[in-house]
């Protein structure tokens, strides 16, 4: 019976210690990802105004009454809007 006991503590114990492994393993990967979420708003937001001022300074630098140039101007925008998210996507 003491054996018995004795035998289910132990295992207990070492079910706690598994428990308490995994527990820290987890806030580690938690940890990472916080990181990891904060690094890529910081990326984000430094696109968002990279974004901006492009579009400043090619609205300033379009001729006016020139749709070709302009239209050309923002398909180039939009290929790099697209490739600064698939560069946050990875």
């Amino acid at each position: 019976m003491l054996e018995d006991v004795k035998k289910n503590i132990e295992r207990l114990i070492a079910l706690y210690e598994a428990q308490k492994a995994e527990c820290e393993s987890l806030r580690e990967a938690l940890a990472q990802s916080e990181q990891r979420n904060t690094d890529c708003r910081e990326k984000i937001a430094e696109l968002e105004q990279q974004i901006d001022t492009m579009k400043l300074s090619a609205a300033f630098m379009a001729p006016a009454g020139s749709n070709v140039v302009a239209k050309e101007k923002m398909d180039k925008l939009i290929r790099e809007i697209d490739r600064c998210i698939s560069l946050l996507e990875k």
